[in-house]
């Protein structure tokens, strides 16, 4: 795994050890940003299901200002911080160790919200439709924000959820990268 573009590009990440997390191939990682991007000017991003930290740091190198990246294991957050010190930029990172459930309420508490929403649970899980319900309801979407969606082919998220509107939906064998855009209350 590595970096593909931007002020970080080219250097290698880690992935988290062990089965527990299905990290994002470089190629689909590459398509990704090619759908959203691929650089940015600025914005925030929030990553629940960080996992090594690769799309958030990816991210922030073509340009965000600044990530949220959460993620339960113990394993994936010591990969997470040790492949942001990759970066040699670590301020614009905030790594949370707590479920993505739990830790909405704080971002809430704390009035944070984002531009860029990475969601990539695991495939058995498929928690993304009650996860996009509880975000909204949160407010923790700024207008226009983009939300990335990454989930196997069984998943089949509907075109329009709640106020978000599909903008493009991408197939990369049993792996499916759906795009919304939230177009506010």
């Amino acid at each position: 795994m590595r970096i593909i573009a931007g002020n970080y590009g080219g250097r290698r990440l880690r992935a988290v050890p062990g089965m527990k997390t299905r990290p994002t191939t470089d190629k689909i990682k590459e398509s990704m940003f090619n759908i959203i991007g691929p650089y940015f000017s600025g914005g925030v991003g929030l990553d629940l299901f960080a996992g090594s930290g690769g799309l958030s740091i990816e991210a922030v190198s073509r340009g965000l200002e600044h990530a949220y990246l959460v993620d339960r294991q113990y394993q994936a957050i010591k990969t997470i911080n040790e492949n942001i010190e990759v970066t040699k930029e670590p301020a614009r990172f905030t790594v949370f160790k707590n479920d993505a459930e739990r830790i909405l309420a704080k971002l809430h508490a704390d009035k944070i919200t984002v531009d860029y929403l990475f969601l990539d649970p695991p495939y058995k899980q498929q928690k993304i439709l009650s996860l996009l319900t509880k975000i909204i309801d949160l407010q923790l979407l700024n207008e226009d924000a983009v939300v990335i969606c990454e989930t196997d082919q069984v998943a089949q998220l509907p075109d329009n959820i709640l106020n978000l509107e599909l903008t493009r939906r991408a197939d990369y064998g049993i792996t499916e990268v759906v795009v919304y855009r939230y177009r506010g209350e």
